[in-house]
């Protein structure tokens, strides 16, 4: 379908073509100088001591559960309001995921009240998602981690360029996962980074990486190693030079591309509140600065919202929904019910309209016109 307003749309022009021709006429793809610019830069701009570029964001957080020491009869408690693969990544280890609830309906993420109560004497790890690129309430639960003795992960897929109380969100934790998925707010189509700030995680993490060996190909080919030990069970979650290469490029126009979210925003809110005064919008007055990675909106609880989306579509708006509850799934129904109101309730009344920089204003009050067209009448 042609969509008159698209979910999302990728800032890619000459600069992308440019180092990709680069990269093909260098004849080296794999991971090598162009990955170490990307993980330095990267690095730089988060404010982080090391940054490892991995194959995408699932990978990454994959890798953080194996570093915090995640193991079968351990658990993590995360939230079901996310995609699948945070919960996933702490299974792949053999750990369990418990699912904790989300504060309301102006604050998406993960309760700190409710991540306490959750904790057991086999909690290892909280792995938090900051939903949209909105920042959950780091300093009281890094508190309560380091009360507990617990690791932390970020889940920051949403929140690269975000921060909270002058520092980038990913950089708060333990380790931060970064996704760069074709519909984020820089991308490389697939692609993922890790960053920490401890020394002994960062060598375990690009061991990791790489099948547990200790020298790369782009090492050998440099002539700094000839052969190589394996040294841990590793994986293959490498990224390649082409798309570190994107990377590059994207890295430089996000800050731009997040101004430009952040106010369109700002016109959401205004527009919202003025013309479906009905329609709820959270984080309102959130702390910190967001990456605005998405415009989610709460409809009216009588709405019915299959048919409100569909009456967004035959105006050619397209929306989504952030995020059918993990808990919900056929993979994770067998392992009981847990008690989360709020995000049954917020996950049966969500909406992600529209949000990408290169949308206008007019763009931004075209669908909230056409909200106020779809919603039943009162």
């Amino acid at each position: 379908m042609e969509w008159k307003i698209p979910l999302s749309d990728i800032d890619f022009g000459l600069e992308e073509r440019v180092v990709v021709d680069h990269v093909l006429k260098s004849k080296w793809l794999t991971m090598g100088a162009i990955t170490e610019e990307f993980e330095q830069a990267f690095a730089a701009y988060v404010g982080a001591k090391h940054a490892i570029a991995v194959t995408n964001a699932t990978a990454a957080l994959h890798l953080a559960c194996v570093v915090a020491g995640l193991g079968p009869g351990d658990e993590a408690i995360v939230p079901s309001l996310t995609f699948v693969a945070t919960a996933n990544a702490v299974r792949y280890t053999g750990a369990t995921p418990v699912f904790a609830d989300i504060c309301g309906e102006q604050d998406l993420n993960i309760a700190f009240h409710s991540i306490e109560q959750a904790i057991t004497d086999r909690t290892r790890a909280i792995l938090v998602v900051h939903y949209g690129g909105y920042a959950c309430d780091m300093p009281s639960i890094m508190e309560l981690a380091r009360e507990r003795g617990l690791k932390v992960i970020e889940d920051a897929a949403h929140a690269v360029g975000s921060e909270l109380g002058g520092r980038m969100l990913g950089t708060w934790s333990d380790v931060g996962c970064y996704s760069f998925f074709s519909n984020k707010n820089m991308t490389t189509g697939e692609g993922g980074m890790l960053v920490t700030n401890d020394d002994e995680l960062a060598k375990r993490l690009r061991l990791l990486r790489s099948h547990g060996m200790t020298s790369l190909t782009w090492d050998r080919h440099k002539g700094h190693a000839w052969s190589y030990d394996v040294v841990d069970l590793g994986y293959n979650y490498r990224i390649d030079e082409i798309r570190a290469a994107l990377g590059n490029v994207q890295l430089g126009k996000l800050p731009s591309n997040n101004e430009q979210r952040r106010h369109l925003t700002h016109v959401y809110r205004d527009a919202l509140q003025e013309i479906v005064p009905q329609v709820t919008v959270p984080f309102q007055n959130h702390p910190g600065t967001s990456a605005a990675h998405l415009m989610p909106v709460l409809l009216p609880p009588d709405e019915d919202r299959s048919a409100f989306m569909e009456a967004m579509k035959t105006q050619g708006i397209q929306t989504s929904i952030h995020y059918p509850p993990i808990h919900s799934f056929s993979a994770y129904r067998g392992r009981g019910k847990p008690h989360l109101p709020n995000t049954d309730e917020i996950a049966r009344r969500e909406v992600t309209l529209p949000l990408y920089p290169a949308m206008s204003d007019e763009d931004v009050l075209s669908v909230v016109k056409a909200i106020s067209q779809a919603l039943q009448p009162a």
